[in-house]
C-alpha cells in the first residue's frame, strides 16, 4: 500500500455532485495520524470512511451513542487546505474497519457537507476534547 503527505492533496472537484462516491473525490489523500503520527491512513481507507460518512449525512442517519456523522465546529480553526465548512467528523479506524458503532478511537476524517473530504484530525496529542491535525491538515 503506497501512503503519500497530505500536501499531496489534489484539489477537489468542486462541481462534482454530492452523491458521487468518495473515491472519486480522494487523490493521493492520506497521512499520519497521533503521537509520532503512530497512525496511518492510505486513500482507499480515506475514502471508504468518507463514503460512509457521506452516505449517512445525505441520508440524515447516524452510528454510535455519539452519532456520528456529527457537526464539527473547528473551534481549533483548522484551515483544512482550503476546503471551507461546514464540516461534519466521522471516525476513522486504523485497521481499515468502516465505523459502525462503540467507541469511537481518537481519529476523524472531516468532510464538508458536500462531501468533499476537508483534512485527518485526531485526539492524539490534543488537550481535553480537541482536536490537532494529522500530517498535512492546517
Amino acid at each position: 500500500m503506497k501512503f503519500f503527505s497530505l500536501l499531496a492533496l489534489v484539489a477537489f472537484a468542486s462541481a462534482a455532485p454530492a452523491s458521487e462516491p468518495a473515491n472519486d473525490l480522494v487523490e493521493r489523500f492520506s497521512g499520519g495520524c497521533g503521537v509520532k503520527q503512530a497512525s496511518f491512513y492510505g486513500d482507499a481507507q480515506v475514502a471508504a470512511a468518507a463514503q460512509k460518512a457521506c452516505t449517512l449525512f445525505k441520508a440524515k442517519q447516524t452510528v454510535g451513542s455519539n452519532k456520528y456523522p456529527h457537526t464539527f465546529k473547528n473551534g481549533e480553526k483548522f484551515k483544512f487546505n482550503g476546503v471551507k465548512g461546514p464540516y461534519q467528523e466521522f471516525p476513522i479506524i486504523n485497521t481499515g474497519a468502516l465505523y459502525s458503532g462503540g467507541a469511537p478511537g481518537a481519529d476523524r476524517v472531516v468532510i464538508t457537507s458536500s462531501c468533499q473530504v476537508a483534512g485527518l484530525i485526531t485526539h492524539n496529542g490534543a488537550k481535553g476534547n480537541k482536536f490537532v491535525p494529522c500530517s498535512g491538515t492546517n
